[in-house]
């Protein structure tokens, strides 16, 4: 029976899957925090991927899409209120005495 050397585990594989783009969960992460970031920084992720072959596409692929979604969400928010402040305005019940 062979010994196994301490550093190594017996049920170890050596194996290692493709490296994780680090930009690619900092997408994710911006996607949901600051939405144009997440844009940015997915793109960029998902070009380094393309030539690198790095893991982590589905991350990249995640952070564009919920930053595209949350900086829609944020413009048609924006665009409400101002509407709204508008007419609340032009009907003259803001600071009405």
């Amino acid at each position: 029976m062979t010994a196994v050397p301490p550093s190594q585990s017996p049920y170890s594989s050596s194996a290692a899957g493709p490296r994780l783009n680090t930009l690619a969960i900092v997408a994710l992460v911006l996607g949901i925090v600051i939405p144009p970031g997440g844009i940015i920084c997915g793109h960029i992720a998902l070009n380094q991927i393309k030539r690198t072959g790095e893991a982590g596409r589905g991350l990249a692929l995640a952070g564009t899409i919920i930053g595209y979604v949350f900086t829609v969400l944020w413009v048609l928010g924006i665009v409400l209120f101002a509407l709204l402040v508008g007419l609340a305005a032009s009907n003259g019940t803001l600071y009405q005495q």
